[in-house]
């Protein structure tokens, strides 16, 4: 199995931290955005919209797109506990996808882009953004430790990597004390792999 990724890319993250929560082998190979790597046609043969990340299974199956690879790889390995298939419990989990696509995606992810790769949206609108949907995570972890149901799925893995760097976009998260806890339960869990989230960690951790 190949995993194709950019270790600066939260979505790439997202995979590659549940393939390791899976206990899978996997081979990393790093994807050039700066160069351009997923532009060439060789990538855009596994992706045609040229995105990372995207898995390539032994037995040929390729799938793009992280969420999709979360979905996949429950599916596959048939962990119920990380994807459940009882209508409720598969809707709950998908209701977290979405929010991973669009707020996280709008929110944390847009202004950690605007800082770490240069990105032209408006910082205060995406901050804001972002502060508007860890609020709504704070309410709703009020009283439970994981998003979906009572231990972690693919949901809790689906945000993970862009709120724990959520900081890199100057959005704080000292008052949002429930979403840190989450943030922390998740990287308790066996198997975890840390996001190393910019450039100069990147080298410090060469």
């Amino acid at each position: 199995m190949k995993l194709y990724h950019h270790p600066l890319s939260g979505h790439s993250h997202r995979a590659r931290l549940f393939v390791a929560l899976l206990g899978l082998d996997a081979e990393l190979v790093e994807v050039d955005l700066l160069a351009g790597e997923h532009k060439h046609p060789t990538f855009l043969a596994l992706n045609p919209l040229g995105q990372v990340p995207v898995l390539v299974d032994d037995d040929g199956a390729v799938v793009a797109d992280s969420n999709a690879i979360l979905v996949y790889l429950a599916r596959k390995h048939h962990r119920t506990d990380w994807l459940p298939k009882d209508a409720a419990g598969a809707a709950a989990v998908q209701r977290w996808l979405s929010v991973a696509a669009g707020e996280v995606a709008y929110g944390p992810a847009a202004a950690r882009l605007v800082t770490v790769f240069g990105s032209r949206h408006n910082p205060e609108e995406v901050i804001a953004r972002a502060h508007a949907l860890l609020g709504n995570l704070e309410r709703h972890l009020e009283h439970r430790d994981w998003l979906a149901a009572s231990a972690p799925t693919i949901a809790d893995i689906a945000l993970y990597s862009y709120l724990s760097s959520a900081p890199e976009g100057n959005v704080d998260l000292d008052s949002y004390p429930k979403v840190r806890g989450l943030l922390a339960r998740i990287e308790g869990l066996p198997g975890f792999v840390p996001f190393v989230r910019t450039a100069a960690g990147l080298r410090a951790a060469a």
